[in-house]
């Protein structure tokens, strides 16, 4: 195996004799060819073996392969010895619409999509459940180190890429946690692992691969309802070539990549709209725009001041008990339907009736709550329950917890920064070597990132979480790049060449 960079095809770069990609995203296409030349001829005085980068032949990938393994079942075992299921405020919910599940529906009221509610149905128990998600965090684990070692060409690089997923305390503490991320990851990575196939080689591009990454992304949509995007960003995406341009796919393929997972979510759209006549994902639109509008629902119009007044009462309260409104309206449900003789279903169009009309006429306020709901969404969580450890290691697994999160925050923030830079600097998209599968990746996040505040502000921070991988993916990817290209005698020459 060869330790050059590749493009999307598996290309080498600038090898003796090989002809540059015009698919390139590290934008080598424009190259001055007298330049490229020249890099060519210095590096064939070189054997490949020779050319310095972090990558070494030497180290075989089934060790390092079966290094990550071990890792992965030790961490999870030992937590499923030694740590307890852990329940949440959202966890009584999903038991609730499990058991409707099992009851053939009868009950189900559509506040959570039914990808979750159903894992528990079929799983059962709340030990089992854990057992389940963490299955799913080892394939997951697998999946990522495979991926890294193919898009790098390094065993080393493989084997980061997994041991920093398994030994992320927020992903493996999540999968042991009765809530919906540690499903929505293993769907967000079948899908786009899916999409890493479909742009390593032309022959894997088949309608069979097009259906499974397209219905991985609606079973995503399923489990949680912010990424309903997914089936049509993920078929747009495939649908340009990495210089913008239309690529003219078989409309088949394009239709296999797009309608499977719009299928799944339009029945369930059917669904919501067939029981309490509301064309969404959920029936709770209205509770979760409030989470913005309750920070200005003082201008709430008067022909709607008993929901005002109502909703104020139970905000002042919230803010004197926890200094913000967030989550006031949870309060507030029963005495606001009191008032106004509606149901649950019908609360929330109203609520959303009257925050869709807040927002026009205030949309300054709204932009407001909505950047610092984006700012909170990269706040990195850790959902963590010491009760079930021994009393002696309880300090050190919060001091932990919290070393987690501040580095996650951190993380995210060199994420940002990169990811908004390479955007901007083709020089910086060439020294790192990014792909269009990082491209997509990043483009996922930053997309994740806008929608989540858009529709709700209550807990931004874990919207990230199925999505943490991918951020951590792309930081590894930079600063391995980054120290390749600082090692490289060759950097000064490439760095001029692939400027306009």
């Amino acid at each position: 195996m060869n330790d050059e960079p590749k493009d999307s095809s598996g290309q080498d770069y600038l090898r003796p004799g090989k002809k540059l990609s015009s698919d390139s995203w590290s934008g080598l296409s424009g190259l001055d060819r007298r330049l490229a030349g020249a890099i060519r001829s210095i590096r064939s005085k070189k054997s490949v073996d020779s050319f310095p980068t972090l990558t070494h032949n030497n180290i075989s990938w089934g060790r390092m392969f079966a290094l990550v393994v071990a890792v992965a079942i030790i961490i999870r075992l030992a937590l499923l010895l030694f740590y307890a299921p852990a329940s949440y405020d959202d966890t009584h919910n999903y038991r609730r619409l499990a058991e409707a599940i099992l009851n053939g529906g009868q009950g189900y009221d559509g506040t959570r999509p039914p990808g979750y509610p159903l894992f528990m149905a079929v799983m059962g128990t709340d030990s089992s459940v854990m057992a389940a998600q963490l299955g799913l965090g080892l394939i997951v684990t697998l999946a990522l180190s495979l991926i890294a070692w193919r898009a790098s060409g390094s065993p080393i690089f493989g084997a980061a890429v997994g041991l920093a997923h398994t030994l992320n305390l927020q992903q493996v503490l999540f999968e042991t946690n009765l809530l919906s991320e540690a499903l929505t990851v293993f769907w967000a990575v079948l899908c786009l692992g899916g999409v890493f196939l479909w742009l390593s080689a032309p022959e894997r591009r088949t309608i069979l691969l097009a259906v499974g990454i397209s219905l991985a992304a609606g079973f995503a949509a399923l489990t949680r309802s912010l990424f309903v995007f997914l089936p049509v960003w993920v078929a747009f995406f495939l649908a340009f070539r990495p210089d913008g341009k239309w690529a003219h796919p078989d409309l088949r393929k394009l239709a296999a990549l797009l309608l499977p997972g719009l299928a799944l979510i339009a029945l369930w759209v059917g669904y919501i709209y067939r029981n309490f006549g509301t064309f969404s994902v959920s029936t709770m639109n209205g509770y979760h725009l409030v989470q913005h509008t309750g920070y200005f629902f003082e201008f709430v119009p008067d022909e709607y001041a008993e929901v005002r007044e109502i909703y104020l009462k139970y905000r002042d309260q919230r803010i004197a008990q926890f200094g913000t409104q967030g989550n006031t309206i949870w309060q507030a449900i029963p005495e606001l339907q009191q008032a106004t003789g509606l149901n649950f279903f019908e609360l929330s169009r109203l609520l959303s009736k009257i925050s869709v009309r807040l927002i026009l006429e205030h949309p300054d306020r709204f932009a407001g709550t909505a950047l610092r709901g984006w700012w909170l969404f990269w706040r990195g969580p850790v959902y963590a329950s010491a009760d079930s450890l021994p009393t002696a290691v309880q300090p050190a697994f919060s001091a932990l917890v919290k070393g987690t999160q501040g580095g996650l925050f951190l993380l995210n923030l060199v994420f940002l920064a990169t990811s908004a830079a390479s955007l901007v600097f083709r020089k910086l998209r060439a020294a790192w070597r990014i792909t269009p599968f990082l491209a997509l990746l990043a483009g996922t996040v930053w997309v994740t990132s806008i929608l989540q505040t858009l529709l709700d502000h209550g807990d931004n921070p874990r919207f990230l979480v199925p999505l943490e991988w991918a951020v951590v993916f792309w930081v590894l990817w930079v600063g391995w790049y980054t120290l390749t290209w600082v090692k490289s005698p060759y950097r000064t020459a490439e760095w001029v060449s692939v400027q306009k």
